[in-house]
């Protein structure tokens, strides 16, 4: 098996968790990948870090059928009636706003220079790309960076801990989620004081995530609670080492 390819495939690939399980909008999408090697080992990859599979699994399909019947239809309907252009920008707009997690995650590992991008990516998109709408910075030469406090935990040495499935968040691990609080602090919207832009805003970005992995879950192999277990773990596994990871296939 190809190291750097099957891994790209496998990290982008844990994006494909919010088709099922409604995660929050945090994972890059697999575009265009081609997935021809999935095997035994793949399937097999997280069982260790999933001693309470029995439970996750009825959450998972709880998430599932949420997802199926009332996230998906709507998701569907968002792409339906907006302008692909529409789309895009709202997406952007949204990605802007999330540079305040990035910039906040980065300072605490102490990643200077990577803090450095994530504030010039945020004034030349607010003020060049129109609040965001237009994501000039990338087309400057800045790349966008995706960090989280559950990153940071890991980059301060903490372990994952066990496998979970959270019930309407999804895939995540015991780590993951003691930093899903903290991390609630650097989204800008929750300092909005008026209550239903909040809530719109909130749920804006959920249906804008998952309209944009509609095209994703083609990709999806298997058992696939099992490939989305094992596309998250390796996924995070990815980020909190910044992609320094040992193929263990």
């Amino acid at each position: 098996m190809q190291h750097i390819k099957s891994k790209s495939v496998r990290f982008m690939l844990g994006s494909v968790l919010v088709a099922g399980c409604l995660a929050l909008p945090t994972y890059a999408v697999a575009q265009d990948a081609e997935y021809d090697n999935y095997d035994e080992q793949w399937d097999d990859y997280g069982v260790e870090e999933d001693p309470w599979e029995a439970f996750n699994r009825r959450v998972f399909r709880f998430n599932d059928v949420l997802d199926r019947w009332a996230l998906k239809p709507i998701a569907k309907g968002y792409q339906k009636v907006t302008p692909d252009v529409v789309e895009d920008g709202v997406h952007n707009v949204l990605r802007n706003l999330g540079e305040a997690r990035n910039l906040t995650n980065n300072l605490l590992q102490f990643k200077m220079h990577d803090a450095g991008i994530d504030t010039a990516r945020f004034l030349f998109n607010t003020t060049f790309g129109l609040f965001g709408f237009f994501d000039v910075a990338t087309k400057m030469g800045l790349q966008r960076n995706d960090e989280d406090f559950g990153q940071t935990l890991g980059a301060w040495g903490i372990n994952s801990g066990p496998y979970m499935v959270l019930p309407f968040l999804g895939p995540s691990t015991v780590r993951d989620t003691a930093a899903i609080y903290p991390d609630h602090f650097s989204r800008p919207y929750r300092y909005i004081s008026d209550v239903p832009v909040r809530n719109s805003m909130f749920a804006l970005e959920i249906v804008d995530a998952r309209a944009k992995l509609l095209s994703a879950e083609r990709l999806v192999i298997g058992d696939k609670y099992r490939f989305v277990r094992n596309a998250y773990l390796q996924n995070r596994e990815f980020k909190v080492r910044d992609g320094e990871v040992v193929d263990d296939f």
